[in-house]
């Protein structure tokens, strides 16, 4: 267990963060979800307005470093190719 007040407080900060890191997170999925979805229905307009919505999110994850740059551009480009193709 922590014994500074300085090690209790980042005990007590890391908590929280994790918490809101946790939901930054969860909803990233939750746009890509939305991508996926339009992309299996086979519509193209839908997806390509889902993709529109996900990217300024997962940018942000990336701003926020939640998620590595690299994971991200290669979800944006693969769930772009997969709407090219449709």
């Amino acid at each position: 267990m922590a014994n500074t007040p300085q090690a209790k407080k980042r005990i007590r900060r890391n908590e929280n963060r994790a918490e809101i890191n946790g939901a930054r997170v969860s909803r990233i999925r939750t746009f890509v979800k939305k991508v996926e979805v339009a992309c299996a229905d086979g519509d193209k307009a839908a997806a390509a307005e889902a993709l529109k919505a996900a990217q300024p999110e997962m940018a942000r994850g990336v701003a926020k470093g939640v998620l590595h740059k690299n994971t991200v551009a290669r979800k944006m480009s693969r769930l772009s190719k997969r709407i090219a193709a449709l």
